[in-house]
């Protein structure tokens, strides 16, 4: 009779101890359900606005009635990629060196 009285009171004391537990992993699963949350946001607000276009230097002329979308800067050149998809390629004095169409 001893022995299920030790269990009784071994239950009695665990109890306490699993409610404790349950609102640890409770807490455990809202703090990670608004970490995603916070993660997805952050994602869509920095993917979702494009970035924009350096501005070309003023020596550089596109041909009559091309938009650039795409710049690329490099060390002797500057790349432009026009609406189009002709990628023209310009040196640092802003002579057009080559062109080539899609």
């Amino acid at each position: 009779m001893s022995g299920k009285f030790n269990e009784e009171n071994g239950a009695e004391q665990a109890l306490p101890m699993l409610r404790y537990l349950r609102a640890l992993v409770t807490g455990l699963a809202v703090v990670m359900g608004i970490g995603v949350l916070a993660i997805v946001a952050i994602l869509w607000l920095r993917l979702g606005a494009g970035a924009p276009l350096p501005d070309l230097p003023a020596q550089i002329t596109l041909p009559e009635g091309a938009r650039p979308e795409a710049v690329t800067f490099a060390r002797d050149w500057v790349v432009v990629v026009t609406d189009t998809g002709e990628v023209l390629l310009y040196d640092r004095t802003g002579k057009l060196k080559d062109r080539v169409k899609p």
